[in-house]
């Protein structure tokens, strides 16, 4: 049976009406309890998450908050490190290598080296005595509504819990049933990890006191960082049962039904200030608790999550294992890739992880979205900037969701405030400058290793993301405001381009191509990036009238960057010298960043720095990590080469870990992203790529089914959005496209591509206009 939502927006969405999926295509489920985090479910309100094991006797919530982390407000710029500068590069241009690197670990990179990390928040323990011998378990997580469920019979009564995070009401509520009168007992209480932790219980509320402890610096494990931050969580039961406080806990019997609620709140209120009062919001909170009724919790949470989630609709036809528990069905699509609905819930999936991660007013996703367990959690589970913090958007604006890139964006205009002493401290520059990872306190400043942290690269990338809503919204006063950011991420690079001594060329010097090779002079990436930039800025000034010297001054220096260059191997060269080895098997392709997410090398414009590009992929081969497989699940999109994606996509959603397969990088139980470990940039990565098969605008068009894989020769897909401020909705069959349908929210002229034929037409704000699988206008 289907079900009809209605599709509809805040400020950036066109109204379809669609059919969705019947509830069962738009759920992760399980016959048996979590035993791994990486098969607990995630739910969120992009401040609070938690993680949901679905365990019967003795449940187990782990949940975090956004904003507590290690260490405390500061530049982590090192001052003065630009008198050393020059004799860096003067080594880096004459081979030596390993004696530049000796100054730059000497004299150049940050202080403190290590940046600081996201930090688990606490525990909830609800113990059900008798529920040990239970039949008929189920769970899951239902993504249309954004609930985790369980449910299960003890002696013949029916046992069930639904846990949600509240936007509108910023809680987790845990609610308990059962359908016998009386039958619910359970005693509950809250723990943390942290070593330094409280708990007072009182009056049917339990309150849980956290600090981090400092934090351990990798180069420099006696001095470990401060961390001034602390967090306060708080819970109250509502129940029609009998309640009792003890000492450590709260226990309830007879009841029927019973609801906890829970908030939590830290000192931070930006990176610059950490004044906050979580004990008061925390108290505040649980006075408000004790008059919620949850049927209007939930109906509150479904409407205000399924304004954004119903925005976006895809379906691929054909024999689907919707029935089949999520982690068997990761398995089957491992021995055999058929199973077209798995794709459409992994890219619903990824939406819904990014709208619970990542909400207007919150930080940004971070290395696992808002889900950690972990003290020291892998690679600090903070935003490396050399990819995978951008991946983490990749399928915003494409999708429909918008309103969840803005605290990226956020992010992005607070580290244009920190990369400017960054830029003059260790560069000597205007603008700002941003490079391989930032933190909760907006760190810029080169760190960690000297062969990896100096990639300069990272304000130039993330400035990216403004242009692209831009392009997608075409909102004005948008760029208007952005437009200081844009021209100071041009103004670092501006002045910190040098003359290759050998070609005369421009080049980026120190930095690397991410995480392989060292340090060097001049790594293809940089200039990619750098020229695209300069490109941006030149035409966001012309739009908005504010050409002026400096941007005479781009247009001067634009030319005269190193150029991409075709190698001996017939590749894109990763380095200024044509040094490739063909048999290197890097998780990175970094000197494609100009086919994705960058569009200067093309079919249309550049056709063999495209086939050098295709080469340089096929050398790297269709292996890697969970997030690289993603990356080239969309570079295989550019190439128009849908059924090699469909190889990645393939790998993507195959086991990870399993001990009979390779690569180890693929899909968790839950479906969380395995490096391995868990990191969610490759469920966002994978999810924009799936799209990317069936919409690409980065040219001066929007080609429709660009890259079908034969194995979605069947579908449908509505309010997935184009650049140019246009949304689409469309049908294929037998691999065809049939129907089309394009709003304009911006009114500008549209030109859409699809199997070599093109057409161009005007359009009207707010107006749509349909068309047949030929692209002959119907119903004008």
């Amino acid at each position: 049976m289907m079900k009809m939502y209605k599709l509809f927006s805040a400020v950036c969405c066109f109204v379809f009406t669609c059919a969705i999926n019947a509830q069962s295509d738009l759920r992760l489920f399980y016959d048996e309890p979590a035993v791994e985090w990486t098969e607990a479910l995630p739910v969120g309100n992009g401040r609070l998450g938690a993680m949901v094991y679905g365990k019967v006797a003795q449940e187990h919530i782990q949940f975090n908050e956004e904003t507590l982390w290690t260490g405390k407000p500061r530049s982590y710029a090192r001052e003065g490190a630009h008198k050393h500068l020059s004799e860096i590069r003067r080594l880096l241009f004459e081979g030596k290598q390993g004696e530049a690197m000796a100054i730059m670990e000497k004299d150049f990179m940050s202080t403190p080296r290590s940046l600081m990390a996201y930090q688990p928040f606490g525990d909830l323990i609800i113990n059900f005595p008798g529920h040990e011998n239970y039949t008929h378990y189920s769970r899951q997580l239902d993504i249309a509504q954004a609930i985790s469920s369980v449910g299960y019979q003890v002696d013949g009564v029916q046992y069930s819990r639904e846990v949600l995070v509240s936007e509108p009401d910023q809680l987790i509520a845990i609610h308990l049933s059962a359908d016998k009168t009386g039958a619910l007992d359970f005693n509950l209480f809250l723990d943390s990890r942290h070593l330094q932790k409280s708990v007072v219980t009182e009056n049917g509320t339990q309150t849980l006191f956290v600090k981090p402890a400092k934090e351990p610096q990798r180069f420099f494990p006696d001095q470990p960082e401060e961390s001034v931050l602390e967090g306060y969580a708080g819970l109250r039961v509502v129940t029609d049962g009998k309640l009792f406080t003890t000492y450590t806990d709260i226990k309830v019997s007879g009841a029927t039904t019973a609801t906890i609620y829970m908030a939590a709140h830290t000192n931070f209120v930006n990176f610059q200030d950490v004044s906050g009062k979580p004990a008061k919001e925390v108290r505040g909170a649980l006075g408000g608790f004790a008059t919620l009724k949850y049927d209007e919790v939930k109906q509150r949470h479904i409407e205000e999550y399924q304004s954004l989630f119903n925005r976006f609709h895809l379906e691929f036809k054909g024999q689907s294992r919707s029935g089949v528990p999520t982690d068997e069905r990761i398995l089957q699509f491992w021995k055999n890739p058929e199973d077209p609905g798995l794709l459409a819930l992994y890219v619903q999936y990824g939406r819904y992880l990014l709208i619970s991660s990542s909400r207007q007013g919150t930080q940004p996703a971070n290395l696992q979205g808002i889900w950690n367990k972990d003290i020291n959690p892998a690679w600090k589970s903070k935003y490396t900037t050399n990819i995978n913090a951008e991946m983490n958007y990749w399928p915003a604006e494409v999708t429909n969701l918008p309103d969840c890139h803005e605290p990226f964006l956020q992010l992005i205009n607070e580290c244009a405030i920190t990369g400017q002493i960054a830029a003059k401290e260790h560069y000597n520059a205007d603008g700002w400058a941003l490079h391989h990872n930032t933190d909760i306190w907006r760190a810029t400043a080169p760190i960690n290793l000297t062969s990896i942290g100096t990639w300069v690269g990272g304000s130039g990338w993330v400035t990216h993301h403004v242009w692209e809503h831009y392009l997608f919204t075409q909102d004005l006063d948008f760029l208007q405001k952005q437009f200081p950011v844009i021209k100071g991420s041009a103004q670092f690079y501006s002045d910190f381009l040098v003359k290759d001594p050998t070609t005369g060329w421009l080049v980026s010097s120190p930095s690397n191509s991410p995480e392989i090779g060292g340090l060097v002079a001049g790594p293809t990436m940089d200039h990619q990036i750098i020229r695209s930039l300069f490109k941006i800025c030149i035409e966001a000034a012309e739009i908005l009238g504010q050409e002026d010297a400096f941007i005479g001054k781009l247009k001067t220096q634009l030319p005269q960057i190193a150029p991409n260059q075709i190698g001996k191997h017939g590749q894109i060269q990763e380095w200024l010298q044509d040094k490739d080895d063909p048999n290197e098997k890097h998780r990175h392709v970094s000197h494609l960043w100009a086919v994705h997410p960058g569009r200067d090398i093309n079919w249309e414009e550049t056709p063999d720095l495209m086939k050098a590009a295709k080469q340089s992929l096929l050398f790297r081969g269709d292996g890697g990590t969970g997030w690289s497989l993603a990356a080239k699940i969309n570079f295989w999109a550019r190439f128009q080469d849908g059924d090699h994606a469909y190889k990645l996509i393939h790998n993507l959603l195959s086991p990870a870990e399993h001990p009979d397969r390779k690569p180890k990088g693929g899909s968790y139980p839950n479906l969380f992203d395995a490096h391995p470990p868990f990191q969610i940039d490759g469920n966002f990565g994978g999810t924009a790529g799936i799209v990317e098969l069936l919409v690409q605008s980065h040219l001066d068009n929007i080609e429709v089914l660009p890259a079908l894989p034969s194995n979605l020769k069947d579908g449908s897909i509505a309010g997935v959005c184009a650049r140019g401020g246009f949304e689409l909705k469309f049908t294929w069959e037998n691999g065809k496209l049939t129907a089309l349908k394009v709003k304009s929210k911006a009114g500008k002229t549209c030109k859409i591509k699809y199997d070599g034929k093109v057409i161009e037409f005007d359009t009207k704000q707010g107006g749509t206009y349909n068309f047949n699988g030929r692209l002959k206008r119907i119903n004008p």
